[in-house]
């Protein structure tokens, strides 16, 4: 109780702060100097150019494509049993773990499937054009094999303590992986470079970013809200505040529960926009493959359209990152395989499914022609997209997007707080709670987008560098683990429940 006290006085102090208008824009003329200082040197070097590829983005698409060949296709041969496994069929429920693998599944979730699903997608077709959504989806294809590679090294390397508290992610099968493969200097070095660089991203990807747009479209779409920007952060960093410090399965329990309505809300109001749409689907559709493959429409032209493209798929589905094993260490399996298998399905949903339905509602109702200034940016413009066939559907786009937000802060968080305790222990994990709330206030109200899309790109991405040194390094265990897996199911050693 005196945490959530303390939680709730930072943040009405934050609230009372903001009604002073000279200390709150005091406040973020300060910050928006000091972040585009830091955005401006880490640009020159993570996205320094390579054959036109910005660095980051060559790395993990390149990471993707050699697990999908290195693991035999896992991503295409594997995802009917993935489905299965989701179902429970393989499970006992007296497993070791915290959660189940649904459970573990949309906790993964609602850190991917969020406003990079929305206002990303928008920003890769405003920059890209519509062709960067189908190569968003090629990117999510091989980044589903990555995805797979991480959470099975994730599970397999994950530390149970006497009182069942999991504790796993990159950071463990680095230092212990490595360890293993007679490298212990180089897997402590990664693994406290992928820490630094997780926490970073739960503060800026995770958080910043989310918060920001948040509070674009409510005070975009209800006009009563439009002075009280201050406000809405403010109760966003109480709610987030109060599941924050109840750990993976209140979060669990909270994404079981969220994740599966938001996903549907979208899906239904985007579905209703392409029915209102209908004739022009096959032309949109047709355009939007043809765009990917040529980039006439595009500034920057085919390479615009693919750098855009993987750029926006990176950011939204995470594969290569290392941030999903943190929550699926927490599933209640034996068999770490099994949860790698469930992970697989993340980008297919995140990028695959959600992004591309997405493209084509913006596609389709043409709001992106005329945008390639970004004049009207990030989640606004799949506002915009919304009001062509109703106007009161950005109100129900903007409900999705707080659920989205919301459920992506609550899970990020997980992801700073493990990270915060692997390098300076449990009992200062108070301190990183109450960073992470000051900035969920900071982001709903920087008001300059590009510095928020930006620093959150380079927090998050960064990330894919120490990740994947340590997967392809242990990429034999990864084969070694799946071949076993494999044999033993076809044999039928698994039990079948249900």
């Amino acid at each position: 109780m005196a945490k959530i006290f303390f939680l709730l006085l930072i943040s009405v102090g934050f609230g009372a702060y903001a009604g002073e208008s000279a200390g709150e824009m005091a406040l973020v003329t300060m910050a928006q100097g000091a972040l585009e200082a830091i955005v401006g040197s880490l640009a020159k070097v993570l996205f320094y150019e390579i054959l036109g590829f910005p660095f980051l983005i060559l790395w993990l698409v390149i990471g993707g494509v050699f697990f999908t060949f290195r693991l035999r296709f896992v991503n295409v041969k594997m995802f009917r049993h993935a489905i299965s496994v989701v179902r429970g069929k393989y499970s006992s429920g007296d497993e070791p773990g915290e959660v189940t693998h649904f459970q573990a599944l949309t906790a993964a979730v609602s850190a991917t499937v969020g406003l990079g699903n929305i206002a990303g997608v928008a920003i890769a077709v405003s920059l890209g054009g519509p062709g960067a959504v189908v190569w968003m989806m090629i990117a999510g294809f091989f980044g589903m094999s990555a995805k797979f590679a991480e959470v099975t090294l994730g599970q397999k390397y994950r530390v149970i303590g006497e009182d069942g508290r999991v504790s796993g992610g990159a950071f463990r099968y680095l230092k212990d992986g490595l360890a293993e493969k007679g490298l212990p200097g180089l897997g402590k070095i990664l693994a406290v470079i992928f820490a630094i660089f997780c926490i970073g991203g739960s503060l800026g990807g995770g958080n910043l970013f989310q918060s920001n747009q948040t509070v674009a479209i409510l005070t975009d779409s209800f006009d009563v809200l439009g002075d009280l920007d201050w406000a809405i952060a403010l109760l966003l960093t109480v709610s987030v505040g109060f599941v924050l410090i109840g750990g993976i399965k209140r979060i669990a329990v909270v994404a079981e529960a969220i994740v599966p309505f938001m996903a549907a809300l979208y899906l239904v109001a985007s579905i209703v926009v392409l029915v209102f749409n209908a004739e022009k689907l096959p032309g949109a559709m047709m355009f939007m493959f043809q765009d990917a493959f040529t980039g006439q429409a595009v500034g920057g032209g085919l390479l615009g359209v693919i750098i855009n493209g993987f750029k926006r798929a990176a950011f939204s589905n995470e594969a290569g990152l290392g941030s999903a094993p943190i929550a699926h260490s927490a599933a209640k399996t034996n068999e770490p395989v099994r949860e790698g298998v469930v992970a697989l399905l993340e980008p297919f949903l995140d990028t695959m499914v959600i992004c591309f339905v997405t493209g084509m509602v913006i596609t389709v109702t043409g709001v992106y022609e005329g945008n390639s200034n970004g004049a009207i940016s990030g989640v606004l413009l799949t506002s915009s997209a919304f009001a062509t066939v109703i106007d009161w559907f950005p109100k129900v786009l903007s409900v999705a997007v707080c659920l989205f937000a919301y459920s992506t802060m609550i899970t990020w968080s997980y992801y700073g707080e493990r990270s915060w305790e692997y390098l300076f222990g449990r009992r200062t994990i108070g301190i990183f709670h109450i960073i992470f709330l000051c900035v969920v206030f900071l982001g709903g109200v920087v008001d300059d987008i590009s510095l928020v899309v930006d620093l959150s790109d380079l927090l998050l991405l960064s990330m894919a560098i120490p990740n994947l040194i340590g997967l392809y390094l242990m990429s034999g265990v990864v084969l070694d683990e799946l071949d076993s897996y494999k044999r033993r199911l076809k044999s039928g050693e698994f039990r079948v429940f249900g």
